[in-house]
């Protein structure tokens, strides 16, 4: 009897919510009332809904041209090579800039339970960088079932958190409900993106799926409503349950749990945060190597400095330590960040409505772009480095390509980093995520 492989509905499911369900959300419910208070609710409502469209227009995609390359084929596909230098850039540039935001996430749950503060939180970056370049540098690589592994730990942690912490909850805590104003909801979801990265690995992984016209979209439907579901739990009862006190905190997730469960849960807490940081790191670094290297390769990137896997890995090591040696705060890191992420999505949904057939689907891509255009308007000023770094890849290309001849390059040479079937990988499928 002939068995057919690939994924399943349920098995493409779970890698896609492994793509988005990263890391940032142990701090980011602190960072969005920070910037809203528990108006930073609306964001994350906006954000679900806005994943609804941009996860079909990018698994429709992958449906119709099933590519390990992802958004960079696309991009080649509809606009050329210079915007598919510039996709690349974009991904491989957010990997140095993305990793101290991750750490310092972790950091500070770690910070809460040794003390030290800043001290702590810059210890905890440098030892998961540190232990990324060197599980890497001999070829250490964390597998994609441990990555979901991983994921599934986060989600757990999730559910368990929000359960516990559901009897404290406080309706009074949602006055004022926009201390800010409410053009501070477009600054709250600007930051979000971070926890909504990866929704760009349901193309690479489509090839992989028994039947992609028929599954993608099933399992993107169910990777959305499990994403919506927990993210937008979380959000709520840490509004609820800890109030003001919400804003500013370093370790949200050790506040639910401590106050809903006590005990040793703080402790507990920072381990799970460091396990989880340390696979999602590892996987920028493992993502973003090959990717810099692939780069360099087709002649997107310089060779000295980024040819070979080696090279581009201790490049994004040591721009990982200047980044978290700039006085940026973490807020404006983030910002940085999610700014690349949101310019992929722009281009990305900008193939779409070339390539996609049929009315219908380019109404739904073209939704999907005019709404990440708006979140890239929002990111402000730190939106411009993203532009800055794709202006600088189209005209390094342009350059490069005028002064010496490049080779032919396939659809997927210059690619996001991602490697089907498993989306940690790259290095905006672990939830930075980029570092989603």
């Amino acid at each position: 009897m002939h068995t057919r492989t690939g994924l399943s509905v349920a098995q493409g499911a779970a890698l896609s919510v492994g793509a988005v369900l990263g890391t940032g959300l142990i701090s980011l419910p602190a960072l969005a009332t920070e910037a809203a208070g528990p108006a930073s609710l609306l964001a994350w409502l906006a954000l679900i809904i806005l994943s609804a469209p941009l996860a079909w227009t990018f698994a429709a995609l992958g449906a119709r041209h099933p590519d390990a390359g992802g958004v960079s084929t696309y991009a080649r596909m509809a606009f050329g090579p210079h915007i598919a230098a510039a996709v690349g850039w974009c991904f491989y540039f957010a990997v140095p800039l993305g990793a101290p935001v991750a750490a310092a996430f972790t950091g500070g749950y770690v910070a809460d339970v040794v003390g030290g503060g800043r001290t702590t939180e810059f210890g905890t970056f440098l030892a998961i960088v540190a232990t990324a370049y060197a599980m890497n540098w001999f070829g250490l690589r964390i597998s994609g079932r441990v990555q979901l592994v991983l994921s599934a730990a986060l989600a757990t942690l999730l559910v368990v958190t929000v359960i516990a912490a559901l009897p404290h909850a406080r309706w009074a805590n949602l006055t004022p409900f926009a201390p800010h104003g409410w053009s501070s909801v477009g600054a709250a979801a600007a930051i979000l993106v971070w926890g909504f990265a990866g929704w760009e690995a349901l193309s690479s992984l489509s090839p992989e799926y028994r039947n992609p016209r028929r599954d993608v979209p099933r399992a993107t439907l169910v990777a959305v409503g499990v994403v919506g579901v927990l993210y937008l739990a979380v959000a709520a009862v840490s509004v609820l349950a800890l109030g003001p006190a919400l804003a500013g905190s370093r370790a949200p997730l050790a506040d639910l749990l401590a106050i809903g469960l006590g005990g040793p849960v703080r402790a507990i807490t920072a381990v799970v945060a460091v396990v989880l940081t340390l696979g999602a790191v590892n996987a920028y670094f493992a993502g973003g190597s090959r990717l810099g290297a692939s780069l360099a390769a087709e002649g997107a990137l310089p060779a000295r400095v980024f040819g070979g896997q080696r090279r581009s890995m201790t490049f994004i090591l040591a721009a990982s330590v200047v980044a978290a040696l700039l006085p940026l705060g973490l807020h404006t890191a983030a910002l940085l960040v999610t700014g690349c992420f949101t310019l992929v999505y722009v281009l990305g949904t900008a193939a779409a409505v070339r390539l996609l057939p049929g009315a219908r689907a380019r109404v739904v891509a073209a939704v999907a772009f005019v709404a990440v255009v708006a979140l890239l308007a929002l990111n402000g000023a730190p939106a411009l480095l993203s532009l800055g770094i794709a202006a600088a890849a189209m005209l390094y290309w342009t350059w490069r390509s005028r002064r010496i001849p490049l080779s032919t390059a396939s659809p997927s040479s210059i690619n996001s980093g991602s490697t089907a079937p498993n989306p940690s990988t790259s290095p905006c499928g672990t939830g930075a995520s980029p570092p989603a």
